[in-house]
C-alpha cells in the first residue's frame, strides 16, 4: 500500500502495546475523540506559530499543553476533497471527491466510501457532526446516514445561501429577498434564490440560519452532545466543522480586535477553549482534542482572509495569482495542527513531522481498537508514534491534489519528498488584486528545497548538482503513487445537479423561508426509506 506505515498486523501489535502501556492492570478503556476542523484558517492565524498573532489564547494554551504540528497539510486545498479525505484517509483520486458539490448536487461521498464515523460507531461509539459538512446532502449522502448518531449544521459552505445578517464578505453580498418583486442585480456568487437551512438531523430548523448566533448555537450543541455521550457511558466521537474562518464573517470589530477578521478570529477561538473546557470537565485525560484547518487562506477575500505566516508562495506572487486557497503552494495546504491528551501526549512540544489530515482516520481507527476497512489503500498513516513522542517521522511523500487552481481537479501535479517540493503545474487562482497566475506546466517539474526556502521563493536550477540528484527520486516517487492509485479500489462521486434537491423548507414562501410550523421539506419528499417525518420547525 502506498502511503501507510506498516501491515495491519503491525497496527494490532501497536494496539496492544498501547493498551499494556495505558492500563496494565485494568481493562482498556477507549478514548473519546474530539476533531475540531476550521475553515479557511490560515497557517499563521495561530500565535503559537507566528508571533504577530495575538487574537488566540486559548489555542495558544492549548499548544502549550499539548503538541503543535508545524508541518502539517490538508489533504486538499478546498472544501469537500478536504472533507472527504479526512473522513476517509483517502485522497480525492480514490474517494471521488475532486471539486466542491453544490447546494443543487444530487451525490456527495460516494456511497461506497466508508467514513471514520461508521467505523468508530461499529467499535461502540456515539458519534456526532456538529457544523460544515459539504458531502452531499441529498439523500443517504446526508451525515445522518454516513455514521454519524447526531448532526447539527450546515449542509454546505455558509456563503451558497442567503442570509437575513449576511454579514462580512469582500464584495459584500444583500440580505436575503423577503418579498416576490425582482430586487436590484447584485453578484453572479451571491446566493439569493434559496436561504440557508440549518439543520438538526434530516430536519430544517431555521432557514435563512442567523449567522450573529451561529457561534453560539454550536457551542452550545457540541456541549450538549459530550454530555449526553458521557452520561451514556459510551466512548464518543465529536467532529465538529467550524464556519470560522470562511467568509462570510460575522463579528464586528470590538476593543479586543480592531479588525473583522480578528474579532472573528477571536470569537472561534474562545470556541475552541470552551470545547475543551467542557471535554476536561468529563475528566482530563479521557478525551483527545486534535484542532486543525481544512485549507488555507482564501486570498481574494482580501482583508477577510487569513494569514500565511511565511509560506506566501513568493514564485506564484511574483507572476500573479494566489498562492493560498485552491493551490498547492504551501500556503493552500500548511494548515495549524494541535493535539491534546492530556497524561498521553506530550506538553509543550512542537514537532516537525510531515503529518496530513489524511492520518485522522487510521491514526484514530487504531487508538480505538478498531479495524481499517478492507478491500481498499490508505492514504494516511497512523501517526499514534508521532502524537506520544515516540518518534517524529511521518510521511516520507505527501501529494497534493489539485484543488480548484490549474490542472484537472484532483489530478496529483505537486507532491512532497523529504524537504523537497516539486510542482508540476502552478498558477490559476486569483489573488486579492484580481490577478490569476497564467496556468503552467512544468516538465521537468519545478522543485524547492523547503529547508533552505521556505517562501518558495526561487526553484532549483535544473542544471544544478542538487537539482540533477533529487530529480529521478522525485520521478520515481511520482510513478509509484500514480501506479497504487490506479490499481486500487477506486470511486467515482455523482457531480450532477437538479434544482429540486435544494434544502427548501418550504418552497411557497421566498427564498425557502421557513413560515409555517410544520411545512414539509424537499429533502423529506426525497427520503423515501426514512420513516421519520421531516419537517420544518
Amino acid at each position: 500500500m502506498f502511503g501507510t506505515m506498516g501491515t495491519p498486523w503491525a497496527v494490532l501489535v501497536l494496539a496492544l502495546a498501547l493498551v499494556g502501556l495505558w492500563a496494565p492492570c485494568a481493562a482498556y478503556k477507549q478514548p473519546n475523540f474530539i476533531v475540531i476542523l476550521a475553515d479557511d484558517v490560515g497557517w499563521g492565524d495561530l500565535g503559537a506559530n507566528w508571533a504577530e498573532t495575538k487574537e488566540t489564547p486559548h489555542l495558544d494554551e492549548l499548544a502549550a499543553e499539548g503538541t503543535r504540528f508545524v508541518d502539517f497539510h490538508s489533504a486538499a486545498s478546498t472544501c469537500s476533497p478536504s472533507r472527504a479525505s479526512l473522513l476517509t484517509g483517502r485522497l480525492g483520486a480514490r474517494n471521488g471527491v475532486t471539486h466542491n458539490f453544490a447546494v443543487t448536487s444530487v451525490g456527495g461521498l460516494p456511497l461506497n466510501e466508508t467514513t471514520l464515523a461508521e467505523v468508530l460507531r461499529g467499535a461502540g461509539y456515539s458519534t456526532g457532526a456538529i457544523g460544515k459538512w459539504h458531502l452531499g446532502h441529498h439523500g443517504h449522502h446526508h451525515p445522518s446516514f454516513r455514521g454519524f448518531d447526531y448532526y447539527f449544521g450546515i449542509p454546505y459552505s455558509h456563503d451558497m445561501g442567503c442570509t437575513d445578517t449576511p454579514g462580512y464578505n469582500h464584495p459584500p453580498c444583500p440580505p436575503c429577498p423577503r418579498w416576490l418583486f425582482p430586487s436590484r442585480v447584485v453578484r453572479k456568487d451571491c446566493y439569493m434564490e434559496v436561504a440557508l437551512p440549518l439543520f438538526e438531523n434530516t430536519t430544517i430548523i431555521q432557514q435563512p440560519v442567523n449567522l450573529s448566533s451561529l457561534a453560539e448555537r454550536y457551542a452550545e450543541e457540541a456541549t450538549r452532545f459530550i454530555h449526553r455521550a458521557s452520561d451514556s457511558g459510551r466512548p464518543f466521537f465529536l467532529y465538529l466543522a467550524l464556519a470560522h474562518m470562511h467568509v462570510p464573517l460575522g463579528v464586528p470589530p470590538s476593543p479586543l480586535a480592531s479588525d473583522i477578521y480578528g474579532a472573528s478570529l477571536s470569537e472561534m477561538d474562545a470556541l475552541v477553549g470552551r470545547i475543551k473546557q467542557v471535554a476536561d470537565s468529563h475528566g482530563k485525560g479521557n478525551t483527545l482534542l486534535w484542532f486543525t484547518g481544512d485549507n488555507g487562506p482564501w486570498a481574494q477575500k482580501c482583508e477577510l482572509a487569513g494569514r500565511l505566516g511565511p509560506f506566501i508562495g513568493a514564485w506564484q506572487q511574483q507572476r500573479g495569482g494566489s498562492s493560498a486557497k485552491q493551490t498547492t503552494w504551501e500556503g493552500g495546504h500548511r494548515v495549524p495542527a494541535l493535539v491534546y491528551w492530556p497524561g498521553h501526549i506530550p506538553a509543550k512540544r512542537t514537532s516537525h513531522a510531515l503529518l496530513s489530515t489524511l492520518d485522522i482516520f487510521p491514526t484514530l481507527v487504531a487508538l480505538a481498537g478498531a479495524v481499517l476497512p478492507p478491500d481498499r489503500r490508505f492514504d494516511g498513516l497512523d501517526v499514534s508514534p508521532v502524537l506520544f513522542g515516540w518518534s517524529d517521522v511521518g510521511h516520507k511523500v505527501l501529494l497534493h491534489p489539485n484543488s480548484g487552481a490549474a490542472g484537472k481537479d484532483g489530478g496529483i501535479e505537486a507532491l512532497r519528498l523529504a524537504q523537497y517540493k516539486a510542482f508540476y503545474t502552478t498558477g490559476g487562482a486569483m489573488a486579492c488584486d484580481g490577478s490569476v497566475g497564467p496556468a503552467e506546466h512544468h516538465q521537468p517539474p519545478l522543485i524547492f528545497n523547503l529547508d533552505r526556502d521556505i517562501q518558495e521563493q526561487e526553484p532549483l536550477d535544473v542544471a544544478s548538482r542538487e537539482y540533477e540528484e533529487v530529480l529521478p527520486a522525485i520521478s520515481r516517487a511520482y510513478t509509484q503513487a500514480m501506479e497504487d492509485i490506479a490499481t486500487d479500489n477506486i470511486s467515482i462521486a455523482d457531480y450532477s445537479k437538479d434544482p429540486s434537491v435544494t434544502p427548501c423548507c418550504d418552497p411557497q414562501h421566498v427564498a425557502c423561508r421557513c413560515h409555517a410550523p410544520g411545512a414539509h421539506t424537499v429533502l423529506e419528499q426525497r427520503m423515501e426509506t426514512r420513516t421519520t417525518q421531516l419537517v420544518c420547525l
